[in-house]
């Protein structure tokens, strides 16, 4: 029986979600998205006191399998795209919705769709080596995950934009300064400051952290309409021309 693609354990008050596809650096495709939907539907009732979200492997994720989208015919990438951007989108959705702190343990690689997993967490610690970048005017697709919908909110439009059109990087340091990071860890230590976060969370008032989060997350509205806009915009852009070339380039496949 092959292993999960997501994992989920209970340490006491604490639950962890972790991504496991350390074969292909964590890279999203339907079947990982549907475990992890799953897992944030499941927890939701569980009521833990905090989530860590973490992964295997030399990477948090590298976001969208561009071999994924690529290996499909091009009559069929629609519907392909359509339903990992829409899993993801759901995911982030589901993250935000959830009603105790979830906190993310980034270490590595986090490029493409997989940063809004990172940006729907209530706080996040990364280790010295994590950085952040997003590929799409490199590869020919259209920004998803929260590029748009949730990163200006967290470092600034004109920041955003600029590392989007130029394809920049956001190292760690950078993105502790600019508040897309809570905490830097130590070089392995991600997990261990995470968790120690979560246990301080969960001694404080049940009640209390909640409202703090409910008036303090994103507003749930509108992050949907912006994702949704992404979505459009991803599947239109997914359909062209431009994008298969982008995608074989990346793949080495010109």
């Amino acid at each position: 029986m092959p292993a999960p693609l997501v994992e989920t354990r209970l340490e006491g008050q604490i639950a962890w979600v972790v991504l496991n596809r350390p074969d292909r650096h964590n890279a999203l495709i339907p079947e990982l998205l549907q475990e992890l939907l799953a897992a944030l539907h499941r927890l939701e009732y569980q009521q833990p006191r905090a989530l860590i979200l973490a992964a295997e492997g030399r990477s948090f994720s590298s976001g969208g399998d561009v071999g994924g989208f690529y290996a499909c015919p091009r009559n069929e990438r629609r519907e392909y795209s359509r339903r990992v951007v829409g899993l993801l989108n759901d995911s982030i959705l589901q993250l935000l919705r959830l009603p105790f702190p979830t906190i993310a343990a980034v270490h590595g690689m986090v490029t493409g769709g997989s940063i809004g997993l990172v940006l729907s967490c209530d706080l996040v610690v990364a280790g010295p080596k994590a950085h952040f970048a997003p590929w799409y005017v490199n590869v020919g697709f259209s920004p998803d995950g929260g590029w748009t919908a949730l990163l200006p909110e967290r470092i600034g439009r004109g920041r955003a934009l600029e590392i989007q059109l130029l394809n920049g990087t956001i190292g760690a340091q950078q993105a502790l300064d600019w508040g897309l990071i809570s905490r830097l860890a130590e070089q392995g230590k991600e997990r261990e400051l995470a968790s120690a976060l979560a246990a301080e969370i969960s001694g404080k008032q049940i009640g209390s952290v909640h409202r703090t989060l409910q008036l303090t997350r994103p507003d749930h509205d509108r992050v949907a309409s912006g994702l949704d806009a992404e979505l459009r915009n991803f599947l239109d852009q997914i359909d062209t021309e431009e994008a298969d070339r982008g995608m074989a380039a990346f793949l080495g496949k010109a």
